[in-house]
């Protein structure tokens, strides 16, 4: 409570002390800034019902050396555990107590999963944060308009397009150090580089881009030093732009991605087995064309893609110390078309149909599923409509009918009114109340642990909060608070007597409650403020690596156009913990410790336009902490770069 207590008290005076500077003007996000990921279509966040976070092009400059997991756990009602682990640690996804399967992730406005995974998670460290140009994350619930999955968060990740000019280029190489708190070896092992070229001219414009990620130096074991586990990364990405007529555009994309790394796994209470013999490679294909159509009365797009993943494992057999070889495949077929049509200057309404394809094969030496008999599709028809008065008033209302094959039909509606008040700052406050759903996974259904009795999980959100700017818009702040309930939870039983082990449906309900709030404050034309604050409490089954408290602070200083100083602030409250021991074949919760963490950047452009060089040091106090127990974190680390426009 003390750390809590001082973390509060330097919060509101930051806050005081710049309300008291002089307004000086500087360009700050404002209401009118667009967004699309509440409607599907670009429309200004005062018109939105939704408190909407933006990453922009400009944040991620401010963000240089770090990955996109990082940058994402920074946001407000944001966590994703595992950002500061080994680069080879699997990542957890969590908004507003939910998980992984529950947050839906879209590139470039198109779903994407992993659809032989037991949760249907996407692996975030696929993409190198070089290549993104843009995230909104729209948290609650949006099932209505973006289908399963979309429980209490939303994640659009917008990739890198073409420039203005007829060509240019880009080039970029990072070096860092990768250590723990406990060992002290700053040569570089942390190596990421990359380049692109784009353009556009007359009726196409392209991005060709290619990334490579090395690094080595840390064990993912805590407290080991004997084994220290590798990953690569090797990223492809290529967009294609033609506008055939006034009306008619054709996007398309492809990117190949590839991760391999060495792991660890924990198997009882006396620790993990660290070993330079457990190594996995996950590979994907991703190809697609998105047609837009624009008339008098509205616009019509086609997202449509196919995605390919495949993980394999190499596992040393402890028993028989022998090599254990898996592999787990899977497809993806995505055709979301959706029509927006003006029924007036003040009514716009969204009609779409949404086509879902997935499958998977699996290879284990426990047992080998084939993709014939593990697949399924869904069908979505869905609606929405928009409503913006002239005197402040906005509504958003919808609902979506999904087909899924195997199971059959489930309803989800949402409503969300906002207001924004005609007074001499821009006020907007705004409630919502949204359903969703999650499908069970085709290996929840259809695996050796398979139950093809499980019905959807089922969410209802309701929020209500406000977004305002201060002070000639120097001071932007918002605030929601949250309550969701959950039923029918899938979780995985597994008997100690019998070894029976199946996916169940969980009787009863499970709650979550809590706020998100967020603050930017321009003190000077040089000096900026950027901070926020999540409180998330939820009952027992939903308590593993959630923090109650959690706190992100940040300066911005900039004495020159050419130059940047950044320092910022983490606080993470306790969390509990799980693992299986492997000898009582037993759940065992644990607690994990508060932490917090100092970073600072500091960034200089050597050549107008053209060469830019930074610095960055995270962790700077050196502390030790906990993401996951057994796990290892990064303790104090340094890194540096140059990025090249050519």
């Amino acid at each position: 409570m003390k750390k809590l207590f001082k973390i509060s008290a330097a919060f509101a005076l930051v806050t005081s002390c710049a309300m008291a500077q002089e307004q000086d003007s500087i360009k700050v996000n404002s209401l009118n800034e667009v967004v699309v990921s509440d409607t599907k279509f670009a429309q200004s966040k005062e018109k939105s019902g939704k408190v909407i976070e933006v990453i922009t092009a400009v944040d991620l400059e401010k963000k240089s050396g770090q990955s996109l997991a990082t940058v994402l756990s920074q946001v407000s009602g944001m966590e994703i555990n595992g950002n500061q682990s080994a680069n080879g640690k699997n990542l957890g996804y969590y908004i507003r107590g939910g998980k992984n399967r529950q947050i839906l992730i879209l590139i470039d406005g198109i779903p994407v999963t992993d659809a032989s995974g037991i949760s249907f998670e996407y692996d975030l460290r696929l993409l190198p944060v070089e290549q993104v140009e843009r995230i909104e994350i729209m948290k609650g619930a949006a099932s209505t308009l973006y289908g399963t999955g979309a429980a209490t968060g939303v994640i659009n990740i917008t990739l890198k397009k073409s420039a203005k000019k007829e060509i240019e280029g880009n080039a970029y190489v990072n070096i860092g150090s990768n250590t723990t708190a406990e060992n002290h070896h700053y040569n570089g092992q942390d190596f990421n580089q990359g380049l692109s070229v784009n353009g556009n001219y007359k009726k196409v414009n392209y991005f060709a881009g290619v990334n490579s990620t090395e690094t080595k130096g840390m064990s993912q074991v805590a407290g080991k030093e004997y084994e220290p586990d590798s990953f690569s990364r090797q990223n492809l990405l290529a967009k294609l732009g033609f506008k055939a007529t006034e009306k008619l555009t054709l996007d398309f994309f492809g990117n190949y991605d590839r991760i391999k790394n060495d792991y660890d796994l924990t198997f009882d209470n006396t620790g993990f087995n660290d070993t330079d013999a457990n190594v996995t490679t996950s590979e994907q294909i991703r190809f697609g064309v998105v047609p837009k159509y624009k008339y008098n009365k509205g616009e019509f797009i086609l997202n449509s893609g196919f995605t390919k993943i495949k993980r394999d494992y190499d596992e040393l057999n402890t028993f028989s110390n022998t090599i254990d070889y898996s592999l787990y495949e899977s497809r993806s077929v995505v055709l979301d078309g959706f029509n927006k049509y003006n029924l007036s200057k003040q009514l716009f309404m969204v009609l779409g149909v949404n086509y879902l394809f997935n499958d998977m094969k699996s290879q284990t030496p426990f047992s080998t599923i084939e993709s014939e008999s593990t697949k399924f599709n869904i069908v979505d028809g869905y609606t929405t409509l928009v409503y913006n008065s002239d005197f402040g008033l906005n509504v958003n209302a919808g609902a979506r009918l999904n087909n899924h094959s195997a199971y059959g039909n489930n309803f989800v509606y949402n409503f969300n009114p906002s207001y924004n008040f005609k007074t001499s700052f821009p006020l907007k406050v705004l409630a919502s109340y949204s359903t969703a759903y999650i499908t069970p996974s085709l290996y929840q259904l259809y695996s050796e642990y398979g139950n093809a009795n499980l019905t959807p999980e089922k969410n209802a959100t309701i929020e209500a909060g406000f977004e305002t700017e201060l002070l000639n818009k120097k001071v932007k702040w918002n605030a929601v608070a949250f309550y969701r309930d959950q039923n029918n939870a899938i979780d995985f039983f597994f008997d100690p007597l019998t070894f029976d082990a199946f996916y169940v449906n969980v009787n009863g309900e499970t709650k979550a409650k809590g706020m998100e709030t967020a603050l930017n404050i321009a003190i000077t034309s040089k000096l900026r403020f950027n901070g926020n604050y999540t409180f998330t409490q939820v009952d027992k089954a939903l308590d593993r690596l959630i923090p109650k408290h959690k706190a992100n602070a940040g300066l911005d200083f900039q004495p020159t156009n050419r130059t940047l100083f950044n320092i910022s602030y983490q606080y993470f409250n306790a969390r509990n913990d799980a693992f299986f021991d492997g000898n009582t074949f037993g759940v065992v919760t644990t607690k994990l410790g508060s932490y917090q963490l100092v970073n600072a950047l500091i960034k200089y452009e050597l050549i107008k336009s053209r060469l830019t060089v930074f610095g960055a040091a995270t962790n700077i106090l050196n502390q030790e902490f906990v993401e996951n127990v057994g796990y290892s974190t990064r303790g104090r680390n340094f890194k540096i770069g140059l990025n090249i426009v050519l």
